[in-house]
């Protein structure tokens, strides 16, 4: 029995923003040159928690002060633990240290599904997968305020 790999990932937003990290757009990788979420995949024995903390780390050089797990997402191909929390520090202070670009999304971005990068210099799109997570957890939001 083959068991898919498990990838954690997590929606850090601040404000109304959500931080979208531009992959690397070379051959090899999953949507190379997409705009996606920050994360990776889990290593052996690691837990999501971990994991999406240990990206994050790797990643932009950022420590959240708190994550709480949204949803898990099963796909034909792989598992996603998506994880959010706050961003509780300026965009500008963070470090990519993988990808392409970073930038905080509005609602209307992730709806009309692409953005312009700087350091592309040229719109790129979202992954299908992390816009749908993205609409979930907009709408999840939605409800909770309306309780």
């Amino acid at each position: 029995m083959t068991t898919k790999p498990e990838v954690a990932v997590a929606i850090l937003y601040q404000g109304e923003g959500f931080l979208m990290q531009l992959r690397d757009d070379i051959p090899g990788i999953a949507y190379p040159g997409y705009w996606g979420l920050f994360g990776g995949h889990l290593e052996p024995g690691e837990s999501p928690a971990a994991a999406v903390r240990r990206e994050l780390l790797e990643e932009i050089a950022y420590a959240p002060p708190h994550l709480e797990l949204f949803r898990r997402f099963e796909a034909e191909a792989v598992i996603r633990h998506v994880f959010h929390g706050p961003l509780g520090v300026p965009v500008e202070s963070l470090c990519l240290q993988e990808g392409w670009d970073l930038d905080l999304w509005t609602m209307t971005d992730v709806q009309r599904g692409d953005r312009y990068s700087n350091r592309a210099a040229q719109v790129r799109p979202i992954g299908p997968p992390h816009q749908q997570i993205l609409l979930s957890f907009l709408g999840h939001r939605r409800i909770e305020q309306a309780i």
